[in-house]
């Protein structure tokens, strides 16, 4: 499972290569809403769950793929951008995992993905 505790991973800027790595693991109904990328891994959100790839190795062919459905997600805190510091954070708590962060680069729609998560928990 993905170290979710290593900042370094969740440096997010949207990207759909993301989109099409996580395409074989898509069930029936299930579709990408949007997807990020970090130098090697990335985030795609689903209209049913997160999905972190971490890319493994020097060559990068191993592949994590962590599963996070949003029907397990307790709470959830949105930073939005501001004037100087243009990062934003998505802070969401798992009933069995705990906290998982993810911090994103660049044009992000943060209003987007709060009214995503609120759609399964709400």
């Amino acid at each position: 499972m993905i170290d979710f505790n290593n900042k370094g991973f969740f440096k997010l800027k949207q990207n759909d290569e993301y989109a099409e790595r996580v395409s074989d693991l898509l069930i029936d109904g299930e579709h990408v809403i949007d997807s990020y990328k970090s130098m090697r891994d990335g985030v795609v959100f689903t209209n049913k769950r997160i999905i972190a790839v971490n890319v493994q190795g020097i060559t990068g062919s191993k592949k994590d793929f962590t599963s996070l459905p949003y029907k397990n997600i307790v709470a959830y805190s949105v930073e939005t951008s501001g004037t100087f510091d243009l990062d934003s954070e998505l802070e969401i708590y798992f009933s069995s995992l705990g906290k998982v962060k993810f911090e994103f680069t660049g044009r992000t729609s943060m209003v987007e993905i709060s009214k995503l998560i609120s759609q399964h928990l709400l």
